[in-house]
């Protein structure tokens, strides 16, 4: 055997990828893979099974099928609203994320329930909640968040709330628009992650109509349990909605104010 032979590892040993003592420390830190060692040349098994359970997850949030009608009594029960649930052109999950022009645009029967409800408009907020990328998002966290939030805007005039299936961002700037909302609010599932296949975005636009850009658009991302907690969200949503209507417009113009954000 040669030296440079006799210094190769052993292919049953299992090494730490990162050689020094706070390894375990860091990965407590972070859900992201780092530390994860490594077996010979490879990933230790136990790290290569979860990599492939997480990725499973991930793919079964992008094509899992919202309950629509379970979120709407939800939020009928918990927010005391109205609540309308809506289909975008997408007519299943298979053209919508092949079609994502479709999923920006309401179908048929929606549009004409939109337009027996906008009778007592304009209104001041829009507020939607799409399935997005992340239905599995959306039924842990849409109704919890706008429980919270709802009573930060209780002077506002609340459009009823939207429950889109099968849609995109875009899809909020129809709804605000045809509710002649000053801004429109939409809860989406984010695209999942192999960490996070239930984390929920929201998307701020002042003035919606067909055409916004994300450009003219507010982002708040990452609310999950590990992520942003519902009362951060909600405390950073509100707060973006006050300078969005003092200055009357959102998107790389309006930068949100600093925040105290409460913890947990």
């Amino acid at each position: 055997m040669s030296d440079n032979e006799s210094e190769l590892a052993p292919a049953h040993r299992v090494e730490p990828l990162l050689d020094f003592p706070d390894a375990s420390r860091l990965r407590a830190l972070t859900p992201a893979r780092v530390a994860l060692g490594r077996t010979g040349v490879s990933l230790p098994t136990r790290a290569h099974l979860d990599f492939d359970r997480c990725h499973a997850m991930a793919r079964e949030a992008v094509h899992a099928r919202l309950e629509t009608a379970a979120l709407a009594n939800t939020l009928r029960n918990s927010a005391g609203h109205d609540v309308l649930c809506l289909h975008s052109a997408a007519t299943d999950r298979a053209t919508y994320l092949q079609r994502p022009d479709l999923g920006r645009m309401l179908d048929e029967p929606s549009e004409k329930l939109i337009t027996q409800s906008a009778a007592t408009s304009p209104f001041d907020l829009a507020l939607i909640v799409a399935d997005g990328l992340s239905a599995l998002a959306v039924e842990r966290h849409a109704a919890p968040l706008i429980e919270v939030f709802l009573p930060m805007v209780a002077g506002w005039r609340l459009a009823p709330i939207s429950i889109v299936e099968q849609g995109r961002v875009a899809i909020g700037d129809r709804i605000g628009a045809m509710f002649d909302a000053q801004v429109a609010v939409i809860l989406i599932g984010e695209r999942p992650g192999l960490s996070s296949p239930d984390s929920l975005g929201v998307y701020i636009t002042w003035d919606p109509r067909p055409g916004r850009t994300d450009a003219e658009r507010n982002c708040i991302s990452n609310i999950h349990a590990e992520g942003l907690s519902y009362a951060q969200a909600a405390a950073q949503l509100s707060a973006i909605l006050g300078e969005a209507r003092r200055l009357r417009l959102t998107g790389v113009a309006l930068k949100p104010p600093a925040l105290s954000l409460p913890k947990g």
